[in-house]
């Protein structure tokens, strides 16, 4: 059963409120970007304090400095002036449930919805799958903490980052909702100068 007819009343409700929003400035004002992960049981809005217009939201699977999330960064400050940015990453990350290994064996056997039991990923489908998957990085997690050093330190060390962006990196704790500040991963953000 599909969700569309759910959303799109959804969007009719939304569109008939919208009112000011449509004066909203293309740049966000108050002029920072978050990248974090898709997960739905996070919701920047609410976590950081934000009201529509207010900051760039970037989002893929585990909150990871893919080249994709850089390039949308980059965006974000050249054109769009976001002068401070933040990473959260996020307990709990199904990102920490499976390798590349295991993505590449999965998808190899079938595209059908694997089942995530207490040995982890199966394949519960049926082929054929495809070798495809060998030639993507599944950007994993085996370290929470260090991989926010870690997507923190790419950002920051990239040849089209400036280093007068400070970059602050955390964990959202998905049981308590707080944002933990990574020290090490603050640390390798911190602005260098102009």
């Amino acid at each position: 059963m599909s969700i569309l007819n759910e959303v799109l009343s959804a969007n009719e409700e939304y569109a008939a409120r919208f009112g000011e929003r449509a004066e909203l400035a293309l740049p966000p004002a108050r002029g920072f970007a978050i990248l974090t992960c898709m997960d739905a049981r996070l919701d920047p809005a609410k976590y950081a304090g934000l009201s529509e217009g207010d900051a760039h939201v970037i989002r893929n699977a585990g909150g990871r400095a893919s080249d994709d999330a850089i390039r949308s960064l980059v965006i974000s400050y050249k054109l769009l002036g976001t002068a401070e940015w933040f990473v959260v990453h996020h307990t709990d990350c199904g990102m920490e449930f499976f390798t590349d290994d295991v993505m590449r064996g999965l998808l190899a056997q079938s595209l059908d919805t694997a089942q995530l039991g207490p040995a982890g990923f199966t394949d519960v489908g049926h082929g054929p799958g495809s070798s495809e998957a060998a030639y993507i990085d599944w950007l994993t997690i085996s370290d929470q903490s260090g991989a926010v050093v870690d997507d923190v330190a790419r950002i920051r060390n990239h040849p089209l980052v400036p280093g007068r962006i400070p970059i602050h990196g955390f964990l959202y704790d998905v049981g308590s909702g707080r944002l933990i500040e990574v020290p090490g991963a603050t640390e390798v953000g911190a602005a260098t100068g102009p």
